[in-house]
């Protein structure tokens, strides 16, 4: 049985360095510098196909955007152009024969020096891409999650840089969703080093309260795609999006909660830290936001046709 977050990941090929490999010839080196130390970016990526039967990559050039600022953030020169990059993303969709699924670029440091301070490793890049369902269950997207404040507090952003989607840093997300899922929770609710909420492991989270829709700010944690996409289709309904610290308890009064991300999509909240949120369902405008976003994501919002890259 698949772990909920998890799932059994085959495809035919994968891209790696600039040529598609066999899935199972797509190997590194056990002393690759950055299974060792963490010192990676990778992005996360979904691919929908649409009511007119074409496939497209949402808000791919986005993600690539973000893929190439964490490298620099991280001092990683990428070897390829942000073009050749988003080609291969859509190429590793049709090559595999995918009309829907998930894509993975990593980009990381290769096996040579070993060491924290070894910098003249090769830079490597890999595209997989591969089928995944809903990140926290189809009952979740349907019903709400259930969350759980994790006991692990989101990094310090001077002690991690959160605006890089770093792979080390996701080491913190799997210690707090380990937790919250031994204890029968879904998810974890992460606070920031002064107590305020941050994000899930690896969602941005939304709080409604009669008609006002606050998020934390993004300084503690990775600026979302989808949540960017959500602000933009709430803004566009006319309710008000405040991003602004908020404590847990005020989560627990919340009339609505929801999460965001490119894996869970727009997954409603039912309950935090066993305190009913609402009604214990999902609220109205947890529904709308998750209509237009699902309309979206297939082509069927005229005014969010720019957000698809079509492979």
């Amino acid at each position: 049985m698949t772990e909920k977050g998890a799932s059994p990941v085959r495809s035919d090929k994968i891209w790696l360095d600039g040529q598609f490999v066999p899935f199972d010839e797509a190997r590194v080196h056990v002393l690759t510098h950055s299974l060792h130390y963490g010192y990676g970016v990778f992005e996360g990526m979904r691919c929908y196909k649409g009511e007119d039967g074409r496939s497209a990559i949402f808000r791919a050039r986005e993600h690539i955007r973000r893929l190439f600022e964490s490298a620099h953030i991280l001092e990683i020169a990428i070897p390829f152009a942000v073009e050749e990059i988003l080609k291969a993303c859509a190429d590793t969709v049709r090559l595999n024969n995918f009309t829907e699924c998930y894509i993975r670029p990593i980009v990381f440091l290769g096996d040579g020096q070993m060491g924290v301070a070894a910098r003249s490793n090769k830079v490597r890049v890999a595209i997989a891409a591969w089928p995944w369902g809903a990140y926290l269950g189809e009952e979740g997207v349907k019903r709400g999650v259930r969350l759980k404040t994790s006991s692990f507090v989101r990094f310090h952003h001077n002690s991690l840089m959160p605006h890089a989607k770093a792979t080390g840093h996701y080491i913190n997300s799997v210690l707090a969703v380990h937790e919250a899922q031994r204890a029968g929770y879904d998810e974890a609710m992460i606070l920031d080093v002064d107590g305020f909420v941050a994000e899930g492991s690896g969602e941005n989270l939304f709080v409604i309260r009669d008609g006002i829709v606050t998020t934390p700010p993004t300084t503690s944690s990775l600026t979302g795609i989808t949540r960017d996409s959500v602000i933009a289709i709430l803004r566009d309904q006319a309710v008000a999006v405040i991003e602004q610290r908020f404590p847990r308890d005020l989560v627990y009064i919340a009339d609505e909660v929801f999460m965001t991300g490119t894996a869970a999509e727009v997954t409603p909240v039912r309950e935090v830290d066993d305190r009913r949120i609402g009604a214990g369902s999902p609220g109205p405008l947890t529904r709308k936001v998750q209509e237009i976003f699902g309309a979206a994501l297939r082509g069927r919002e005229p005014r969010y046709k720019q957000w698809l890259y079509y492979i």
